[in-house]
């Protein structure tokens, strides 16, 4: 029997607001004291009313937005009922059955295939406390109790590991994008749980699904499904597929999942509206503001680094996966190219080519990210000048950029100080190319009698004699017909 998976994620996003989601407590640091930044809301005392925060409201529906959701104009706050030492109040406050946003999608790409990934739902709620387990005992830091949280659930379309975690990358990038949240899984402000059953190819029926909690990374998701596909598919194999919907943790260390507890079902929880806030009746003009607000996001971005700057895919990609150095590069390429007379592409090539496989790589090893450069986008224009006119070959101008790197004095002044311009003078290069032939009398004669590759030998000679000085394309034309 051939088995296919069925994946859906149920991912929760800590939102990046000042304040709690029904209260005015702190919510901009992750290190303060436990039990500081709590009050009698966020702590479930009696007779506390919640006001829901704008600014989160906000948040959620510009990100529902970006995933081609449909915020909708009226939707409504619930209670889920339920009791646990996280829970202050007994019960946490979400949106059951009418959500702030619903039906959309998010496209990915999995070995140059696009996929497009349905979303059921997003909606926001408040977010539990933390427990800390140790030493044979379990505290509670009550801090993270009403943090705003955006629950985005997705519809049974993941069919592999790798498009689950490809999904979720692409997720936090937009998410990143947007300042919504900084969406760091190992810090929890992204968390995700996978649900995930087996049927037979080529049947449309859902069956029982298992849920997958304590996911801390990507790679934990991938592999957490990829564990669960072969044991389900050996619990098939033996006649014996789940009947239960169950709760199963990942253990990292051990590479397995672990069986909790029974999944609660829906009426377990005992939804009702939430009588202390009323529904939220957002105007038609705010969601227009909003979906015109949205800054250029990540596919956005790929494609029009590929068609405006010809760069290939993988650079693309780079440049959009950090958006610091894509940025850095886009007002490079910008003030490049108005020196250049507005040769876009040849001034994009120029500037990915010397900043991400060249500078990044310096910058790595002094520990330095790229707003830490202690050269200004200015001089780095006029580094790539020097490059483009060449006024400096390519050796020298990597020793170059190191020293700017590690000075940050001008590239003319450090040219001028260390004699790294690239000669003009052809008599000079003459000479030079004289004295080598007559060096290495056997390598010319190679040469002569059809081996062509020599010439990058005799050419490495020249140089080394012209100290790095001499253009290696002027170079080797002259060298060629030298010894025509």
């Amino acid at each position: 029997m051939e088995l296919e998976p069925i994946i859906g994620l149920e991912i929760h996003v800590q939102l990046k607001t000042k304040s709690k989601m029904f209260c005015a407590c702190d919510n901009t640091g992750e290190d303060q004291a436990p039990n500081t930044t709590i009050c009698p809301i966020c702590t479930g005392h009696p007779g506390t009313l919640p006001v829901p925060n704008k600014v989160a409201i906000a948040m959620a529906s510009q990100a529902a937005l970006a995933l081609h959701l449909k915020v909708n104009s009226h939707s409504k706050f619930d209670r889920k009922n339920y009791f646990y030492p996280d829970l202050p109040k007994g019960y946490q406050i979400s949106q059951y059955d009418e959500p702030l946003a619903s039906e959309g999608y998010l496209e990915i790409v999995v070995a140059k295939e696009t996929i497009r990934i349905g979303i059921e739902r997003l909606h926001l709620e408040e977010d539990t406390a933390k427990l800390l387990h140790g030493q044979g005992k379990t505290l509670v830091d009550f801090n993270r109790a009403g943090t705003p949280l955006m629950e985005i659930v997705t519809k049974p379309d993941i069919k592999t590991p790798e498009q689950a975690r490809v999904f979720l990358q692409e997720l936090r990038l937009i998410l990143r994008y947007l300042e919504v949240s900084d969406a760091d899984m190992e810090k929890g402000h992204l968390r995700c749980d996978a649900n995930i059953s087996l049927r037979p190819k080529g049947e449309d029926k859902f069956y029982t699904k298992t849920e997958i909690k304590n996911m801390n990374s990507f790679k934990s998701v991938e592999k957490a499904l990829a564990y669960e596909i072969n044991r389900q598919t050996d619990l098939w194999q033996h006649n014996n597929p789940p009947i239960k919907t169950v709760t199963r943790g990942w253990d990292d260390k051990k590479g397995i999942t672990v069986e909790q507890r029974e999944k609660e079902a829906v009426n377990d929880y005992r939804y009702f509206p939430e009588p202390d806030i009323p529904p939220l009746n957002i105007n038609p003009e705010e969601i227009q503001n909003w979906q015109v607000s949205l800054p250029e996001l990540p596919a956005n971005r790929r494609w029009r680094l590929q068609t405006d700057y010809g760069l290939a895919l993988a650079e693309a990609q780079l440049l959009t996966d950090d958006k610091e150095l894509g940025d850095y590069v886009q007002r490079v390429v910008k003030s490049l190219s108005n020196e250049l007379e507005g040769e876009l592409k040849a001034a994009a090539k120029l500037a990915v080519n010397w900043i991400l496989h060249k500078l990044t790589p310096i910058m790595l090893a002094a520990g330095l990210t790229i707003d830490k450069l202690p050269f200004s986008l200015s001089q780095m224009t006029e580094f790539l000048l020097l490059v483009s006119r060449r006024q400096v070959n390519s050796t020298n101008a990597q020793l170059l950029l190191k020293t700017m790197v590690e000075t940050g004095k001008p590239p003319v002044a450090i040219l001028e100080d260390n004699d790294l311009a690239q000669s003009s003078s052809s008599d000079g290069l003459i000479e030079i190319i004289k004295t080598v032939v007559s060096q290495y009398p056997d390598q010319v004669a190679q040469f002569k009698a059809g081996k062509d590759p020599v010439i990058k030998f005799l050419l490495g000679a020249v140089m080394k004699q012209a100290k790095g000085k001499a253009d290696p394309l002027e170079a080797e034309n002259n060298l060629r017909e030298f010894l025509k």
